[in-house]
């Protein structure tokens, strides 16, 4: 079965771009290979781990399971387009209580943990849980990145 190009542009870490993609052009495919971003991670490429994480509209989105035409017209935020002006408080929290040792999973947990504090500026221990149900990671039991999405969310409170 032939593939139809299509001409997409699409807004990516606040700047545009215009490309040619394929039909079947998977946007994990279009952003590592064509864009040069590196963060979503090619993990299980079934939507189950959530290394190749990305924001579309504000949203989280396995970019494994969106084809590149789907994201025409819209906004696309990896974990560089977070940290433009250096790094957040929720990444220095991170840092700060050495949440990751491989870092294969850090951008989508990153990102999942952003959208979470960004609808819920005072997330519980389990709503933690809960959004980051679908990041995979296996280095650190869990237990390092909770503390720092909650101190996150606890800088957060105080800034306001």
């Amino acid at each position: 079965m032939a593939t139809t190009a299509h001409r997409i542009s699409l807004r990516l870490n606040g700047e545009g771009h215009a490309l040619e993609v394929e039909s079947n052009d998977l946007l994990l495919d279009v952003l590592r290979e064509r864009l040069g971003v590196k963060s979503p991670k090619i993990g299980c490429e079934r939507g189950d781990c959530g290394a190749c994480t990305v924001l579309l509209d504000g949203k989280t989105v396995r970019s494994c399971l969106i084809l590149a035409v789907e994201a025409d017209g819209r906004e696309v935020v990896t974990v560089e387009g977070l940290g433009k002006d250096g790094p957040t408080a929720l990444q220095k929290s991170f840092v700060k209580h050495n949440s990751f040792q491989c870092g294969y999973c850090a951008p989508g947990i990153v990102l999942a943990s952003h959208e979470l504090l960004g609808k819920n500026a005072a997330p519980s221990e389990e709503e933690v849980k809960e959004a980051l149900a679908g990041n995979l990671c296996r280095c650190t039991g869990y237990e390092p990145i909770v503390r720092a999405v909650l101190d996150a969310k606890k800088g957060r409170r105080k800034a306001k």
